[in-house]
């Protein structure tokens, strides 16, 4: 008890001069009266629990008179009914306290946001992921004129746009403005404007880090700004780290050590600068492929309970990520719908590591996570294969019928947003318009359009979607920007050209796409 009064120099130490020798005796400080059971501390010291009790209480009451943090310095009684009758500490935030700072920013599309629970929240880093086309772009140049409308649309705040590869697309939001007809319903004063969006252009990872560090709080504080847009945030972390990933695997083992470290630090200033300013920070991310060591095409593939199925079968169904490379050489079973229990260890293959471990004398290797030291095979649960259904997007349908992809950056990146979003798109084919064409076979199908869909992976303030995209929002992008598909459309076939009229805004869009886009910044992403 040496340091009680260099931690609180103004606890009264008369009141219990008999206890204060024993616990000087056994070495006993005051983190450990804060922190260890009155019960431990008697079996130390032989002293009366009752006063072990009292002086642990007053402590704690002086430490909280110190630190400001209790109106009421006074020790809480000890006896029950005292304690129950005492009145509570008021709470720090009250649900309308937390109500009134809870702000999302509108995708424009009622559809769309009922199942984002309201739009893209404030406060939060949400990742918008897909592959090439899906409407990533197009997603975040709606997000960057709504949230220049006032409330239940947006904040009412200008928005700054970073971006990794090519420049802000401004031809696209000017003909957004142009045909959305919610711009021109608000008051001028409200209305939307290329001037309230900020843009800068980031070639690598320390420009980047330089920008998130000392340029955007800048900008945001004097600015006032509502949404920070990242796209996307793949590309300087591959340029910059993959260019030695085909080297020694010690070299390759640090490289990836340093992403890592450079992911959580990214991570971390996106959430400061999303929490200090309330505001949204949006990133798209790319994905890649996803491939089974058997390489059977997800077209093939069959539910795992089809009668008939042979166990060659079941584990040609498979796609396993690039990050579960310790499986390959060997078929991975079917990823299990359910829990496993033990009576099901016999069904799984043990893993390489344990075979190669009794053909040789090299003391064995310290056993994967999920795989004891014994050789068991690790339950399905622990595995990668089984778990990133729920944060990829991919894969959590088991008879899925398109190809799986895995979000650019791994696990690590995962654990640093808030939520996720996957842009999902199908071709749609269709009988040509020239039909006459020499180099066409006739009545051949040909790609007409791209259906695409919304899903949400995971989020604090929405619902999840279901497996696969049986539950996914399909939209379309139009010249006003993104729209989800109604019931009836999907139904008429509309999106996949047999009802022209009733998809005019999208035609449009089609017809102008020389002078609207140019090259990848204004492509469908």
């Amino acid at each position: 008890m040496t340091d009680l009064l260099r931690v609180l120099p103004h606890f009264p130490v008369g009141q219990y001069a008999s206890l204060i020798p024993a616990l000087e005796k056994h070495g006993l400080t005051t983190n450990d009266l804060l922190t260890l059971d009155a019960a431990d501390i008697g079996k130390r010291t032989h002293l009366p629990l009752l006063d072990i009790k009292r002086l642990c209480s007053a402590v704690l009451a002086s430490l909280h008179t110190e630190l400001d943090a209790y109106s009421e310095p006074e020790p809480q009684p000890l006896d029950t009914d005292a304690a129950c009758a005492a009145p509570a500490s008021a709470l720090r935030h009250t649900h309308a306290s937390l109500a009134s700072h809870w702000h999302t920013i509108s995708t424009l599309d009622p559809v769309l946001d009922r199942a984002l629970a309201g739009g893209i929240p404030a406060g939060h880093v949400t990742e918008i992921t897909g592959e090439s086309g899906a409407g990533k772009t197009q997603f975040l140049l709606t997000l960057l004129l709504a949230v220049q409308l006032p409330p239940p649309y947006g904040l009412g705040r200008p928005a700054l746009y970073i971006s990794t590869e090519a420049p802000l697309s401004t031809r696209r939001l000017s003909q957004m403005l142009a045909a959305n007809p919610l711009f021109k319903s608000v008051d001028p004063a409200d209305r939307p404007s290329l001037d309230n969006i900020m843009s800068t252009t980031t070639p690598d990872l320390e420009s980047q880090d330089h920008i998130l560090s000392f340029q955007a709080p800048v900008q945001i504080e004097r600015r006032n700004v509502g949404l920070l847009v990242l796209d996307s945030v793949a590309a300087n972390y591959r340029a910059e780290f993959e260019r030695t990933a085909a080297g020694p695997q010690q070299q390759h083992g640090s490289n990836m050590g340093a992403r890592s470290a450079e992911l959580v630090r990214s991570g971390m200033q996106l959430r400061d600068l999303a929490r200090k300013y309330n505001l949204a920070v949006v990133v798209s991310n790319q994905v890649a492929d996803r491939f089974g060591g058997s390489k059977t095409p997800a077209s093939s593939f069959r539910r795992h309970d089809s009668p008939g199925l042979t166990q060659h079968q079941h584990q040609a169904g498979t796609q396993e990520s690039p990050l579960a490379a310790r499986s390959k050489g060997k078929p991975l079973p079917a990823t299990p719908t359910a829990e496993p229990s033990s009576s099901m260890a016999h069904s799984f293959p043990r893993s390489s590591a344990t075979e190669q471990r009794s053909s040789s004398m090299i003391p064995p290797p310290p056993p994967f996570p999920g795989e004891s030291g014994d050789g068991t095979p690790a339950p399905p649960a622990l595995l990668l294969d089984h778990q990133q259904r729920w944060f990829t997007g991919w894969g959590d349908d088991p008879c899925a019928d398109y190809a799986l992809k895995t979000p650019s950056l791994g696990l690590v990146w995962s654990t640093q947003i808030s939520a996720r979003i996957a842009l999902f798109k199908r071709p749609a084919y269709g009988e040509s318009r020239h039909s006459l064409d020499e180099d066409e076979v006739h009545g051949m199908p040909t790609l007409r359009n791209w259906r695409r869909w919304m899903k949400v992976v995971f989020a604090p303030h929405a619902p999840a979607s279901g497996a696969g995209i049986g539950d996914a929002v399909e939209f379309e992008v139009t010249m006003s920007g993104v729209r989800a598909v109604k019931k009836e459309e999907k139904d008429q076939g509309v999106g996949e050209g047999e009802d022209e009229s009733r998809n005019k805004d999208r035609v449009e869009l089609k017809e102008t796409e020389g002078y609207t886009f140019s090259g990848d910044m204004m492509g469908l992403y």
